[in-house]
């Protein structure tokens, strides 16, 4: 008898010891399941939440606003061509892809990438910067920039002036709605309007500064977007370096020839 009531208690034992482990894995497994379940349903939504997506963010939107501002300074540069060659550049510009797209369509598919791409990069600029706030919230009581830039330091500054100069450049040179007085915008007429933009000084001017910042945040959002994307080690450095440096000032250059060239009399 009393045998028979010791396996009765050794089998109670062991029953409740099986639903308690049961419960657990149960427990446990639940959060487990949800963990696998967010990443192939939101990988997109992971990834912009790390600090390392949004750099990666800032690096593949900035290459392609890289290759916009080249192909725009190359299309600037048929001014030096005459009337015809720049006019006709805009003309193709708008007609770029007819009769399978409307008029103005491939522009304007061009346009909206970019917004795209400037407000996904702004915003992953600002985020950036807050959490790296964030993790340190009291200030060093002596900072030194060791191994950085000028272009580095100065690229959140550089960054709100080519805003503030995108909104400005639009309003002017393409809509016409500043820097011109009554009637002298033309529409199409790209060379006109742009020796009567620069015709004034303080436009010049603005476009210079514009472009200087423009030089210093491509020379250090290059190199840095070539660290992010993995293609820099100690023996590329140099060049890579020297690389950045070297389209910024050639980007640089390419822009401010115009304003120069209407102020020296070059274009008229």
């Amino acid at each position: 008898m009393a045998i028979s009531m010791n396996d009765r208690r050794g089998d109670t034992a062991r029953a409740a010891m099986t639903v308690g482990l049961s419960a657990t894995n149960h427990a446990t497994s639940q959060p487990a399941r949800n963990i696998r379940r967010v990443w192939p349903r939101n990988p997109a939504v992971v990834l912009w939440d790390t600090m390392i997506g949004k750099k990666v963010v800032m690096a593949v939107t900035g290459l392609v606003l890289v290759g916009f501002v080249v192909g725009h300074m190359l299309g600037n540069l048929k001014i030096f061509l005459g009337p015809e060659a720049i006019d006709s550049y805009a003309v193709f510009l708008r007609t770029m892809g007819e009769p399978l797209l409307p008029y103005g369509g491939a522009l304007w598919a061009v346009r909206i990438v970019l917004v795209t791409c400037i407000a996904l990069h702004i915003t992953a600029a600002v985020q950036l910067t807050r959490m790296s706030w964030a993790a340190r919230p009291q200030r060093y009581e002596v900072k030194q920039s060791i191994a950085t830039t000028y272009a580095a330091r100065t690229t959140r500054w550089s960054g709100v002036i080519l805003v503030a100069f995108i909104v400005y450049h639009l309003l002017h040179l393409t809509g016409g709605r500043v820097g011109f007085q009554p009637g002298e915008f033309q529409h199409l007429s790209v060379y006109h309007n742009v020796v009567t933009g620069f015709s004034v000084w303080y436009v010049s001017l603005f476009y210079a500064v514009a472009m200087a910042c423009l030089c210093l945040h491509l020379d250090h959002g290059i190199w840095s977007m070539l660290q992010t994307l993995g293609w820099n080690d100690a023996r590329r450095t140099p060049f890579l370096r020297a690389f950045s440096r070297g389209v910024s000032l050639v980007v640089f250059l390419g822009f401010i020839s115009v304003p120069v060239a209407v102020e020296a009399g070059w274009l008229r």
